[in-house]
């Protein structure tokens, strides 16, 4: 998920986030570890369970009420960067994702209630029918859904949004539905070009008989479909309106919101969409007269402001800023800003990727894992409350997830093993190698690169460290040709199941610029096994397949070394209403807000 990058979100993320789950500044609190109420691997694993999938029912609108809500008003959102992205087929980090549930809508979308998930028809009157075995699924558009400017959403738009992912200026969102229609790893690219040149997609992979109607036509079955299609990355893009490249400063709104002024570094303004039809959408609202986004709000800020709850923080929501780390005591021992707090697990994998083309030898990669001070490093990022240790690169969150598999021994040595680390650089004759560390400009980031090029000193490389700015994170890291030899990004689940995992980061034939596949692995038997397990129908035997190949990615290649999962923790402005924690976004849900007064 997109990450941080989640893809959830992507999400960070996928978060996402990701350059785009910019989290805390550092300074570690003690003296709050032994009031610790922050969430577990209990919890996570209950985000693990199958979604379900909705009916017309549960498809149609309006959403049901939040208690207590009222209209009219302006929240305010600290961020601490620019969105990456606008255009929807760009989304596939956490923070893109949080305002795509504001401003964009895709043919599905997830419903949440008393801890279950369900994928409901959005765009679509239902989550989709599937016939002939699970190869063809059919779509059915709901009546008089309408864009910002009054254009009636038809089946062509929802082609034009499948066709235009192939064109080569969309490079950073989620390629699930492109390849299951045309082929694995790269091979969509090559089997077509994009709506640009005048040419559709065949009608034996893509049909829309008439104006209301959709039919997908895959060559394999994929029960799948109806959570890809719910992704940011798959919403809408009216086909009239479609500016190409441009389109992603200038998008155009089908959901509750619109921008109403965008500045790139500074801000964004979103207003109601007078087009949007509470009647025709089952989950979101649109309580709020708009959004005042800030960016520039490092997680600091975000939290002493918050906390103090003076003027427009009263109204304060956060998008992907997590309490900060050393003003955690101050939020904790406060029961008032405690119960305007949310807690959650979030499904992310923050790692340390080996960039593969130049970091070649086995033993320097797992030096490097046994000597990154994973529990330091998680701590920076917002103590107990911002995450905990990583023993895989498998998130808790995630079916097959195994919490004794632990290669690097994470449970005894959370703080590297500097002996074994030094014994195994000198065993590669690295001694003194010079090491390209990337990390982003956020507080967090340049508090843990302290920490990690400090270890890595130790153990006898010399660290080189390159700053690089946040908001551009991924598309700097995704480069094939990046320059860089070490970088961290986080990942989480699509949806809970490994494929949304381990076939997006580790994929060999997917590797070309914008690729999740950071680490540029390209294995034989990982893709061959990849390959063979996406055909696996029964899911209990899929789930064991894939962490099996998850553990033999860690111990025959180790392409990446895991560090810390992710937890969030935010505040909101004492006037916020209908605050909680969205598992589908892993942060606050922003379709649910409202000002109290």
């Amino acid at each position: 998920m997109s990450m941080l990058k989640n893809r959830t979100a992507r999400a960070a993320l996928v978060a996402v986030a990701a350059g785009a789950l910019t989290l805390t500044a550092c300074g570690g609190n003690d003296d709050n570890a032994a009031k610790d109420n922050s969430k577990t691997k209990k919890d996570a694993s209950s985000q693990s369970n199958a979604v379900v999938l909705g009916t017309a029912a549960d498809s149609t609108g309006p959403a049901a009420e939040v208690a207590g809500a009222r209209s009219g008003g302006t929240a305010e959102v600290y961020n601490d960067t620019d969105f990456s992205h606008l255009d929807p087929g760009q989304i596939y980090v956490s923070d893109g994702g949080l305002l795509s549930r504001l401003i964009y809508r895709g043919l599905t979308q997830y419903k949440e209630a008393n801890g279950k998930l369900t994928v409901v028809g959005d765009l679509a009157t239902d989550s989709g029918k599937v016939s002939d075995g699970g190869k063809t699924w059919t779509y059915t558009l709901k009546d008089g859904v309408k864009d910002q400017n009054g254009h009636v959403i038809d089946s062509a738009d929802i082609r034009h949004t499948v066709e235009r992912l192939y064109s080569t200026n969309i490079t950073d969102g989620p390629v699930f539905l492109q390849q299951w229609l045309s082929g694995a790893g790269n091979a969509y690219r090559k089997a077509y070009e994009g709506p640009y040149k005048g040419k559709h997609l065949p009608d034996s992979v893509l049909e829309t008989p008439d104006a209301k109607t959709v039919v997908f036509h895959f060559a394999a079955a994929e029960p799948d479909l109806p959570q890809a299609l719910a992704m940011a990355g798959y919403s809408v893009v009216p086909k009239d309106t479609d500016t190409q490249a441009k389109y992603d400063s200038a998008p155009v709104a089908v959901g509750p919101y619109k921008i109403a002024e965008f500045k790139p570094g500074k801000g964004m303004k979103l207003v109601r969409n007078t087009n949007w039809d509470a009647k025709t959408d089952s989950v979101r609202h649109q309580y709020v007269d708009g959004f005042n986004i800030e960016y520039n709000h490092d997680d600091t800020d975000q939290t002493k402001t918050i906390l103090a709850d003076r003027g427009a923080a009263k109204n304060a929501v956060m998008f992907t800023g997590q309490v900060a780390t050393e003003q955690l005591k101050a939020v904790t021992s406060d029961k008032a800003a405690m119960a305007r707090t949310i807690q959650g697990y979030a499904p992310y994998v923050w790692q340390m990727n080996f960039n593969l083309d130049r970091m070649t030898d086995k033993k320097l990669r797992d030096a490097i894992t046994l000597a990154l001070p994973a529990s330091a490093i998680a701590k920076a990022d917002g103590g107990a409350y911002g995450g905990e240790v990583a023993n895989s690169l498998m998130s808790p969150t995630t079916p097959g997830y195994d919490e004794t598999f632990d290669p690097f021994e994470r449970k005894t040595k959370a703080n590297g093993d500097l002996a074994k680390a030094k014994a195994l650089v000198k065993e590669a004759g690295a001694e003194g190698k010079k090491i390209v560390y990337a990390y982003g400009n956020t507080p967090v980031r340049q508090q843990q690169a302290v920490l990690i090029a400090n270890a890595l000193g130790k153990i006898g490389l010399d660290v080189q460290k390159k700053e690089i700015d946040s908001a551009t994170w991924y598309e700097r890291v995704g480069k094939v040709d990046n320059g860089y030899d070490i970088y961290m990004t986080g990942w989480g689940q699509d949806w809970p199941s490994a494929s949304t995992v381990i076939p997006p980061v580790y994929n060999g034939t997917a590797i070309q610029d914008g690729s999740s596949n950071y680490s540029h692995i390209n294995d034989p038997h990982v893709n061959s096994e990849i390959e063979r397990i996406l055909k696996i129908t029964d899911v209990a035997e899929a789930t064991k397949a894939w962490a099996a190949l998850n553990e033999y990615i860690s111990t025959e290649i180790n392409p990446a070394a895991p560090v810390y999962y992710t937890k969030v923790f935010q505040i909101a402005g004492s006037n916020i209403g209908g605050l909680r924690y969205s598992t589908v976004q892993s942060y606050t849900d922003v379709t649910q807000i409202f000002l109290k007064k």
